[in-house]
This record gives C-alpha cells, sequence and structure tokens, in this order.
C-alpha cells in the first residue's frame, strides 16, 4: 500500500506517518511535509524521485504529473488502466493526505493552491479505489481501519483495507473542502472588484454568481418548533461574532435563541456609545435604552413593555454588574450577551442555571443579505440596510423646529426604528422606547399599538415612522399619546396633508428621505 502525504496543516502529520509506516505503508511526499516526516527518521519517498522532476516554478509545480495522477485515478478494475500503469511505470497511490494553502487567512494569488486541489479532487473522484484525507480529525480512523488489518496478506488490493463506507465519508469531506476554498477564492475577487468600484465611485453591484459553502458549527435543541431539526453553520472565509462566542452557563441554544440573541447583540452596538440596553423577543425590541449606567439602561429598557420581555434576550454594551445581574435572575430570561461579566455578577446568574450566558465579541460588519424562496430552490440577495442618510441630510419641514431633547429622541426613534419589522412606530421619551409597534400591515394600527403600550409615558417625546405615512390620520395615535416630534422618510404623495396635520398640533417633523424596512 503507497500513500502520498502533501499537506499545508501539518498537524499530527508526522504521528501519521510514523503509524502509517508501522503497517507497513509506503510513504511519498514532497517540499515541507517530506522534510518533516524524513527529519522524524520515517523513511519516505521524495516526489521528486517519483517524478523525475524537481518542484519548479517557485514551487507551483511539484505534483502535476502523470505518475502522480495516474496513480490516484487509475481504475485497478480495468484491465487496461493496469497495463497502461505497467506500460509507463506508474506506481499505485492509494492513499492521498491532502490539505490546502490557508487561501482565507491572507488571501492573495500566491496562496491559490493549484496542485493540492487537483490531487483532492482526483483522490475523492477515484474513492472507489483510494482513500483521501484532507483533515488531521479523520487521521485515527484511518489507522483504525488499517490496524484492524495488519495480519492480512499485505499483496491485496488497498479497497480492502479501508471501508467503502470510509472512503466514501472521506470523499464527500474532500469534495466539502475544495467547494469551500473555490467560493472564498471567488468571494475575494468579488470583495476586491467592490473596492475597485468603491475606490472609483462608482455603485455597488451584485456579484454575478454567489458561491456559498458552510459547516455545521452546532446543532440547535430544535428549530422553530421542537418537531423541527436546526443548527448553525459558519461560511468558509467568514469569520462570525458566533465564532468567538463563548456560552459561560445555561441549556443548549435553539435556533430562535441564536436568532433573538444575534438581533439584539447587532442592535445595542448600532445605538449608541453610552450605556445601553435591549431587550428583544421574537427578533424585535420590546424594551431599549441608553442612560448613565448600565443597571439604570436595563431597568428603563425593562420598563418599556415588561410583559414582552418576559423570556426575551438581554443584551448591554458594558460588562454585567451584580446589581444587573440581579434583576435578571429575579424574572425569566432566556438568554444574556455581554462582552464581559463582573465575577459577582456570574455569581449571581449561576443561581438561575438555565440562563444561558454568552460572554461574546463585537459583531462583524453585515455582509449581502440572503433569503432563501421557494422552499430553497431560489435566493433573494440584497445589500445590507445601513443608514446612508445623515441628520445634515434631514430636512425639518414643520413651523416648529425640535428642541435639543426632542433632537436626542428622534435620533433613538430611527435607529430603532430600523430594527423593527415593519410596518413600525416606536415612541421614544428621555431615551428609552415607550411603545414599538411591529410588524403590523398598515402604519395606523402600528401607531394604535405603540400607543398603548406607551401608557401615558410619551408625552413630549419623539416617534419614528420606518416608512412615510400615506394618510395623515396615521399621525392621530401619535398625537393623541402626546409625542411632540416625529421622525419619518417622507416622500408620500399626500405628505402636504401630514406635514398640515403636525403642524395644526404643534408638533416638529423632520424628513430623512431614507426608508428602513424590515421584512
Amino acid at each position: 500500500m503507497r500513500a502520498l502525504l502533501s499537506v499545508f496543516d501539518k498537524t499530527g502529520i508526522v504521528e501519521f506517518a510514523a503509524k502509517l509506516h508501522a503497517l507497513k505503508v509506503e510513504l511519498v511526499s514532497s517540499g515541507g511535509t517530506a522534510k518533516a516526516i524524513a527529519e522524524a527518521g520515517i523513511p519516505v519517498i521524495d516526489v521528486a524521485e517519483l517524478t523525475g522532476f524537481p518542484a519548479m516554478l517557485s514551487h507551483r509545480v511539484v505534483t502535476l504529473h502523470p505518475k502522480v495522477h495516474g496513480g490516484i485515478l487509475a481504475d485497478r478494475n480495468d484491465p487496461e488502466h493496469r497495463a497502461e500503469l505497467e506500460k509507463y511505470g506508474i506506481p499505485t497511490i492509494d492513499l492521498a493526505v491532502v490539505n490546502l494553502y490557508p487561501f482565507g487567512a491572507n488571501p492573495s494569488i500566491e496562496l491559490i493552491d493549484i496542485g493540492g486541489p487537483a490531487m483532492v479532487r482526483a483522490a475523492a473522484k477515484n474513492h472507489k479505489h483510494v482513500g483521501v484525507v484532507v483533515d488531521p480529525a479523520d487521521y485515527q480512523s484511518v489507522i483504525d481501519e488499517l490496524a484492524s488489518w495488519s495480519s492480512i496478506p499485505q499483496d491485496l488490493h488497498h479497497s480492502n483495507l479501508l471501508t467503502d463506507a470510509l472512503r466514501r465519508r472521506l470523499a464527500r469531506k474532500a469534495f466539502a473542502h475544495t467547494a469551500a476554498y473555490d467560493a472564498q477564492i471567488v468571494t475575494w475577487f468579488d470583495a476586491v472588484d467592490a473596492s475597485d468600484r468603491e475606490y472609483a465611485g462608482q455603485p455597488a453591484v451584485l456579484p454575478p454568481t454567489i458561491h456559498l459553502a458552510a459547516t455545521l458549527e452546532e446543532a440547535t435543541r430544535y428549530g422553530e418548533n421542537p418537531h423541527q431539526i436546526g443548527g448553525r453553520y459558519s461560511l468558509a472565509g467568514k469569520s462570525s461574532w458566533w465564532d468567538s462566542c463563548v456560552k459561560v452557563q445555561g441549556k443548549d441554544m435553539s435556533l430562535l435563541n441564536i436568532r433573538d440573541a444575534d438581533a439584539a447583540w447587532r442592535m445595542v452596538w448600532t445605538l449608541s456609545s453610552e450605556p445601553t440596553a435591549v431587550i428583544i423577543k421574537h427578533a424585535n425590541p420590546c424594551g431599549v435604552a441608553v442612560a448613565a449606567d448600565i443597571d439604570e439602561a436595563y431597568r428603563r429598557a425593562h420598563e418599556c413593555d415588561p410583559e414582552s420581555a418576559y423570556g426575551g434576550i438581554v443584551a448591554i454594551n458594558r460588562e454585567m454588574s451584580a446589581k444587573l445581574a440581579q434583576r435578571l435572575v429575579g424574572g425569566f430570561t432566556e438568554v444574556v450577551v455581554a462582552s464581559s461579566y463582573a465575577p459577582q455578577a456570574l455569581a449571581i446568574l449561576e443561581r438561575k442555571p438555565n440562563i444561558r450566558v454568552l460572554a461574546a465579541p463585537l459583531p462583524s460588519e453585515s455582509g449581502l443579505s440572503i433569503q432563501q424562496i421557494d422552499g430553497g430552490s431560489g435566493l433573494l440577495v440584497q445589500t445590507p440596510d445601513r443608514f446612508i442618510a445623515t441628520v445634515a441630510d434631514w430636512k425639518v419641514v414643520t413651523e416648529r423646529l425640535p428642541t435639543v431633547s426632542e433632537w436626542r429622541d428622534i435620533k433613538l426613534a430611527w435607529k430603532i426604528a430600523a430594527a423593527v419589522t415593519s410596518n413600525t412606530i416606536v415612541f421614544v421619551k428621555g431615551e428609552r422606547a415607550v411603545g414599538i409597534g411591529a410588524g403590523q400591515q398598515n402604519r395606523r394600527d402600528a401607531g394604535l399599538i405603540a400607543s398603548s403600550k406607551s401608557h401615558g409615558r410619551a408625552e413630549g417625546g419623539a416617534c419614528a415612522s420606518d416608512a412615510f405615512f400615506p394618510f395623515a390620520d396615521g399621525l392621530e395615535a401619535v398625537i393623541d399619546a402626546g409625542c411632540t416630534a416625529v421622525i419619518q422618510p417622507g416622500g408620500s404623495i399626500r405628505d402636504d396633508e401630514v406635514i398640515a396635520a403636525a403642524n395644526a398640533a404643534g408638533m416638529a417633523m423632520v424628513f430623512t428621505g431614507e426608508r428602513h424596512f424590515k421584512h
């Protein structure tokens, strides 16, 4: 039996080579892999000796040779293949142990591997006869199966030494490995093109193709419902705050726990650099507040809608204090997300072992937004929703200007509204949400819900609408709730009527010129 070893990630390769040699497997290798094996005193044949050619073109051409690929691709059951191997003196290669240059670590032309993927794909294609290993985690499985045949004559075909099931599993993993590798390269080309367009002042365009390769990172307790299977995947070449997140305590995460925690964590870092707390329920905020300290921010956020906050997800942009932890264990919270936790806070949270406590790094920048359609047969893709219009672009359209406190509230209300399912109306007073009407089919009902939840606390506060008011009656609930300032995109054919209604109520109204629907 003969194995070719050519790996960039040399984790465990010397130990693996030693075990293969002990099982009387002939080793062929090249470059740094061959050097590491030889320095360990393990017999190894250099690929150059096999092919008759040295590594050339700055190591771009090493294994691209018929004596490598012929030995991998030959069908051992085909008499013509066997005859050609004998005619050209090509030895069979029964095990290919190959992993690729780490392109995603530092994308560049020189890290685009050619020989590696060619060998991996060749071995995976011919998995009926050849084992292919791309992951050091599989070394032991291979050794275990080979060792189980150690007492049989060594002239048996290698296909009897690794089971069909193992070779098929390894081949599947190999094709996934090269698919993910190619996806990273395509994504890099698209990123460079996007950067060039941005530098040239050209509008952004969607890539002509999208190549997604994802790895299952964790199975969730279930999907949206207990009868569904769910899991969290990571995209090849992409980093997510979830990859570095540490679950300090608590039950396994459900799919909805992850979705809501992600919404909460991303949102809390978009609102303010001041101490901020967000409470999410079913992907929508039911409490948001900015305050002088994080304990007060959470208290005020919880007061927005205590009933909805029950069983919610809490995210804060400061260290979790013992005082805040004490508040949390006094109620029912599913998940808590913070960058860090005071030791006393962790001790208090341990009293409620079912609370999922996450210590998380900052969220990454949003990429393309992708949603499935037709049950997964198609995709809808868009660029992320960002605040393009700045305060300098906003326009006061009423006779009265917002006061200083109203300006603070409408800025926060506008950011909150962008994170709430449309149609939405958000009331803010004193830099805390006091009423949120989310996901309604019409804006008037969203206003009525926000008004009913505000319980009179919106008096003198601000209202944000994620899209324009199509009719003046959309302001009725806002006026009844006592809001004195409104921020909205504008752009309705009835803007004049809406502005007139605001003026009649003595309100200040600001147009942003930018809509923020969220579905």
